[in-house]
């Protein structure tokens, strides 16, 4: 999708390609937050994300007290996922 666009208007000032993939073109200057992450993930003070932990929602009564307790405790986002939760925060 991106390809299809005139080169120039890829060089504009105006413009950012935040994935090239997806064909995701956003006007500058403001970016906007995808608000699901903005509430799922947070900024430490080391740079990286914490994410709640999955799998505690429903279906609890199979699941054994030491792994609901464990699912409870936060967890860091992935070094290969942080390259994601970054271009849905661009302001985090």
């Amino acid at each position: 999708m991106v390809s299809a666009l005139p080169s120039n208007f890829l060089s504009s000032p105006d413009y950012v390609v935040l994935n090239e993939k997806c064909g995701v073109i956003l006007t500058m200057p403001k970016i906007k937050t995808v608000r699901g992450a903005a509430k799922r993930f947070k900024k430490t003070a080391s740079g990286g994300f914490k994410r709640k932990q999955s799998h505690l929602r429903h279906i609890l009564t199979k699941k054994t007290t030491k792994r609901k307790r464990h699912l409870r405790h936060k967890s860091m986002v992935a070094k290969a996922d942080q390259v994601l939760v970054v271009a849905c925060l661009p302001y985090a």
